[in-house]
Order: structure tokens, then sequence, then C-alpha cells
């Protein structure tokens, strides 16, 4: 997203799993969340979660997002995958604790 006030990761790119999420914050808003991500189909879908509950939160109520809650929304994750949660809401805190690019 060219235009992304905030940017995280959680893991690292180009050394295994990882997740990248943009944030487009106006005040104390999230008015859109993006994310890439490089793991199997659990790490997208708890990427892409993690970007639609993003949108429309204050930044006070996104930091209360954690990879349980995650897993949760998302109806469970295969045995051994909360990892890609994990790294979700790691890129997330990143991207809050981050401010402007």
């Amino acid at each position: 997203m060219e235009d992304a006030t905030h940017h995280g990761i959680g893991g690292v790119p180009g050394d295994g799993p990882y997740v990248q999420i943009w944030l487009i914050i106006e005040g104390d808003l999230i008015m859109k969340a993006s994310y890439e991500c490089n793991g199997c189909p659990s790490s997208v879908a708890a990427s892409s979660m993690a970007a639609q509950l993003l949108i429309g939160r204050t930044m006070d109520k996104a930091v209360l997002l954690e990879s349980h809650d995650l897993i949760v929304v998302l109806g469970g994750l295969p045995e051994g995958k909360g990892y890609y949660a994990d790294l979700a809401v790691q890129a997330l805190q990143n991207a809050l604790n981050a401010g402007e690019n």
C-alpha cells in the first residue's frame, strides 16, 4: 500500500514465514489495512483476518488483538499452525509501534 502511514513485519522476509502489515491511520482510527505474507494457507487466513478486523478500529482497540483472537474468529487453525496468527499479531504490533513509515 503506497500511501500507508504505518508498516510492520512479523518474522523475517526471505528467511521463512513472515507477515507484513500496512495501515493507513487518520487521527486514532485505522482506515485501511493490507498485508503480504509468505507461508501456507493458514498464514494467508490469519493475515487476512487481522487486516479485516483492524479496519475501523482505534489504535487503542487494535493493540488489544491477540493471536488467540484470530484463531477463535477463524474457527481454529490446523495443529502446529498457530504460529501464523502470532506472526500476524507481531506485524500489527510492530506497525502500531513504528508510526510513520
